[in-house]
């Protein structure tokens, strides 16, 4: 729908476009990128438009290239992991006992607490700064580091063997010790 005082007026088109994209990815939510990722691109290239031509028609196929993007850049992706794999199987095959200990560092990694475990995956995985980091996650600096203090002595706990529920041991306090459980 074009009108004369927005000639580049792709309200009208959102819903068409959002159907196509579920019909192309068949989930809600990467439609929703997807849509939002052409319509970024379509705005950018405004001035190709033209003025006599379907806007319909037009977002459409921006959409639809958008979609063979991802596509193409998904499988690229997946083809270097893919690749970086089985030259890491090539250089170093790991043993038993690696593959265990991997598991259970990741295993204590995903038992952190959502909050501890996101601070620390940004901090000490992809290498960002404390400040970095909390702009990420749009918390203070000191809130942050808190977190990935609280998350490394977690983890510090684990692997000592002792006690990480997330529920501190709580202590009777007054009448007789015997009676703690």
């Amino acid at each position: 729908m074009t009108t004369n005082s927005n000639p580049f007026n792709v309200i009208g088109q959102l819903a068409a476009l959002r159907r196509y994209a579920r019909s192309l990815v068949r989930n809600p939510d990467e439609a929703e990128d997807l849509v939002h990722d052409a319509l970024v691109r379509a705005l950018e290239r405004r001035s190709s438009f033209r003025s006599g031509g379907s806007m319909r028609n037009w977002l459409m196929s921006i959409l639809h290239n958008t979609h063979i993007d991802r596509l193409r850049r998904d499988r690229a992706a997946h083809r270097r992991h893919d690749a970086v794999a089985d030259l890491a199987d090539a250089v170093a095959p790991a043993g038993q006992e690696h593959s265990v200990r991997l598991a259970q560092v990741r295993d204590a990694f995903l038992a952190l607490p959502e909050d501890q475990r996101e601070a620390l995956h940004l901090v000490a995985i992809e290498e960002l700064s404390y400040q970095e980091a909390a702009d990420v996650l749009n918390i203070p600096v000191g809130t942050l580091m808190s977190r990935v203090s609280r998350a490394r002595a977690r983890l510090r706990a684990m692997e000592g063997g002792e006690e990480t529920s997330a529920v501190p041991h709580l202590r009777i306090v007054g009448g007789n010790p015997d009676d703690q459980p």
